[in-house]
């Protein structure tokens, strides 16, 4: 099964050195991949269009009587 993603295959080479996958299964992946020009992410997270908050005065505490 290729890689889909630049993410995953940095994701894969990760495992690889921390020893959960043999070089055997990453390498086996990569061929089949070939020269593909990966996305970074398969599904990018949607951008954060926050609306912006104007700046105001601080508040003032209120004095009790």
């Amino acid at each position: 099964m290729p890689f889909k993603s630049k993410a995953q295959r940095r994701k894969f080479a990760e495992l690889l050195v921390e020893g959960k996958i043999t070089d055997e299964q990453y390498e086996e992946w990569n061929r089949s991949t070939g020269k593909k020009v990966l996305p970074e992410r398969l599904h990018p997270k949607p951008s954060s269009t926050q609306k912006r908050r104007t700046a105001t005065a601080p508040a003032r505490k209120r004095r009790r009587k």
